[in-house]
């Protein structure tokens, strides 16, 4: 069988240099397409053929794979009648694969049935290869058809293009399934409804409204950033997920901004954040001598700017995490001062009293600034003032349980 070389040739290099998939996959699929084929139009019931496909010429040879047997391997008439039901035939199977599930169950020996369009008996197998050994294959030469022509042809075209994608899901799916929880960037493709999709070169991804930030606008054809929080496999191509409202994103930018974060020595431990308005990061180094929070603002605040750039102007806290918790509960409340931070720790709750002075800048709008400390240490938070009252109450989850002034 010969292709249109020229086109085949042209559609190959588009393939693998293009879409990036290995050229031993794609002539691994289209010789299991051309032998496909070949079987429907001339094989015979129950035969293995193999085609072995040759990319510079743009052809075929096709090969009958037969596999050695003796009596010992082989069903009397008696079992060979017994077909339990659903067991299928092996002259339905194809493959060596299916020989090995066919001859062995948990481990035991099955008999097959003998079909001398796939078995072999050892004795005629050793007249054709002297060394032959019980489950070795034998291959045989067919005769390549002339008239394997239009209709094989579609036939094995149709089925390469469909392996052909079957590969490139696979290769997109596996290049992005490693890039999950990072950052990508793309271009808006179009918007429908409130769902924006952007094309990151090899796949289109989706940022659905729920990850979006409020108020922020995309046009087509802009570049922007986002979090990959998910990579899954669909029938019609890897579904990719992306945010832009996720906590993790804000720290994916600082990492990428911060080369002391890229080499271990500043880490991330916590952050909290209301898309659109607010972040508290609290980050710690494990070198001495570095200051994580100076590490983050950078160099007259060039490197917190940059990510405050890209997030459209949200606020963002940075603060040194401390291990003891009263320390880090102080701090997070920042830019309030606290006097002083009662701890039950087995509760996981925290008692923080400030000046009346600040119960404003502890509480900040709408409450946000203990919601948003109650979320990065993982405490409910009772903010009460220098006399005792409790002015509001904040459970680990941000939401508010009590406010009394």
């Amino acid at each position: 069988m010969t292709l249109d070389l020229k086109n085949f040739q042209n559609a190959l290099e588009e393939v693998l240099v293009e879409r990036g998939i290995p050229r031993e996959k794609i002539l691994e699929t289209i010789e299991m397409a051309l032998s496909a084929a070949y079987k429907k139009d001339y094989g015979k019931r129950g035969q293995i053929i193999r085609a072995k496909f040759d990319p510079k010429m743009g052809k075929a040879q096709f090969f009958q794979v037969k596999i050695v047997v003796d009596e010992s391997m082989l069903k009397n008439e008696e079992e060979g009648a017994a077909i339990e039901e659903g067991e299928p035939r092996p002259e339905e199977a194809s493959g060596r694969e299916a020989e090995i599930a066919e001859a062995e169950v948990e481990g035991e020996p099955k008999k097959v049935r003998f079909n001398p369009e796939r078995h072999i008996m050892l004795e005629e197998a050793k007249k054709t290869k002297p060394d032959a050994k019980l489950g070795d294959e034998l291959v045989f030469p067919l005769e390549t058809k002339d008239e394997y022509g239009r209709i094989a042809a579609q036939t094995a075209k149709q089925v390469i293009i469909q392996r052909i994608r079957e590969a490139e899901r696979e290769s997109i799916y596996t290049e992005y399934a490693s890039k999950e929880g990072e950052i990508v960037s793309g271009i808006v493709q179009r918007i429908e409804g409130k769902n924006v999709f952007l094309d990151l070169g090899r796949a289109t991804a989706l940022l659905p409204k729920e990850e979006q930030v409020r108020g922020e606008r995309y046009r087509i054809g802009e570049r922007i950033k986002a979090y990959l929080i998910l990579a899954e496999k669909n029938p019609k191509g890897p579904g990719l997920y992306l945010s832009r409202s996720h906590p993790r994103f804000v720290a994916k930018l600082f990492e990428t901004e911060v080369p002391e974060i890229q080499n271990g020595v500043v880490e991330v431990k916590s952050i909290a954040r209301e898309a659109g308005l607010r972040t508290k990061i609290a980050v710690s180094s494990h070198e001495d001598g570095v200051d994580p929070v100076g590490s983050l603002v950078g160099q007259k605040g060039i490197r917190v700017g940059t990510v405050i750039s890209e997030l459209g102007g949200e606020k963002i806290d940075i603060i040194e995490w401390r291990e003891n918790p009263e320390e880090f509960i102080a701090k997070s409340l920042s830019p309030a001062k606290v006097l002083e931070v009662e701890v039950k720790a087995d509760r996981k709750e925290a008692e923080v009293k400030v000046a009346e002075d600040q119960l404003s800048l502890a509480i900040g709008k709408a409450g946000q600034n203990v919601r948003l400390a109650a979320k990065l240490t993982g405490y409910k938070i009772d903010i009460r003032s220098r006399t005792g009252e409790t002015v509001t109450s904040v459970n680990e989850e941000g939401e508010e349980v009590q406010e009394k002034q």
